[in-house]
């Protein structure tokens, strides 16, 4: 392990939090970015950059969705002496029509994609699906806890994604060789409906749980109904359009490659999950 920090941007997120705790379990020194961390990182104030930038020669790069901030910040990065980028991106980026004008991480992560391939350092992408984790510790959970998940996803499946799984492959980038210049797709092993999900998540816990597809017009009244931003209602919609219109079944063979084994299955996220659940 290098004697410089590793700076964990997004370091108390679903993906941030995991790299953390694996790199610290392989021993490597790690500063974690965040607006309350020592020293703070504030995405939004440049003036904190340097400060989280300085003796760092790797860093785990998440984007703040709708904001084009990846490219003045690893332009920083390269000046202040930082050899090695990962970066977490999204699915679809190079897939045409995948994100629809309204989704505001879109534009993110194709600039952000740009600007890591234009920054002559080493370079690692990651392309995660939908995270495992957004039914235990994300955007999911109270509907879930409520009993009832209310999406505009069809009966389209996606090939979710462990978290734990995402960090695997960045902390191997970021510790190893051998995984420059590569752009790693990443999914869990098997694609599942919503229902499905639920229905796994319902089975392991006991709880009577369900599904209601909706359209994107009413997913977008609920939420405008419930005191929503109608531009933030509508890029929600957006996001989990790809579900609804098939485009997020694929399964990816990032993980193996970069890892060597099998991405973790859905299963076992929900029997490691099962608490986050339970009343």
């Amino acid at each position: 392990m290098t004697k410089h920090p590793i700076l964990v941007t997004g370091g108390t997120g679903k993906s941030g939090s995991r790299v953390v705790s694996q790199l610290r379990a392989q021993g490597a020194s790690v500063r974690v970015a965040s607006r309350s961390g020592e020293p703070q990182f504030d995405w939004l104030d440049r003036a904190t950059w340097d400060f989280a930038l300085e003796g760092v020669k790797a860093v785990y790069l998440v984007p703040i969705d709708g904001e084009l901030l990846t490219r003045p910040f690893i332009e920083r990065a390269v000046h202040l002496g930082v050899e090695r980028v990962v970066l977490l991106s999204g699915r679809g980026v190079d897939v045409p029509g995948y994100s629809g004008e309204a989704n505001i991480a879109g534009a993110t992560h194709v600039d952000g994609e740009s600007a890591v391939r234009d920054s002559g350092i080493t370079w690692t992408i990651l392309r995660p699906a939908w995270f495992a984790q957004n039914f235990s510790e994300g955007i999911f959970l109270g509907a879930i806890l409520a009993g009832e998940l209310r999406l505009p996803a069809g009966d389209g499946a996606a090939s979710f994604i462990d978290a734990e799984d995402i960090a695997a492959v960045a902390v191997a980038a970021l510790a190893e060789d051998g995984h420059g210049g590569q752009t790693y797709e990443l999914s869990g092993p098997r694609a599942l409906t919503i229902a499905e999900a639920i229905a796994e998540i319902s089975q392991a816990t006991g709880r009577d749980l369900r599904y209601v597809p909706l359209s994107p017009e009413e997913f977008v009244a609920e939420l405008t109904g419930q005191g929503w931003p109608s531009a933030e209602a509508e890029d929600y919609a957006e996001a989990v359009s790809p579900i609804r219109r098939g485009m997020d079944s694929y399964i990816s063979d990032g993980v193996q490659r970069a890892l060597g084994r099998q991405p973790r299955d859905f299963s076992d996220y929900v029997k490691a999950s099962v608490g986050a659940w339970r009343d």
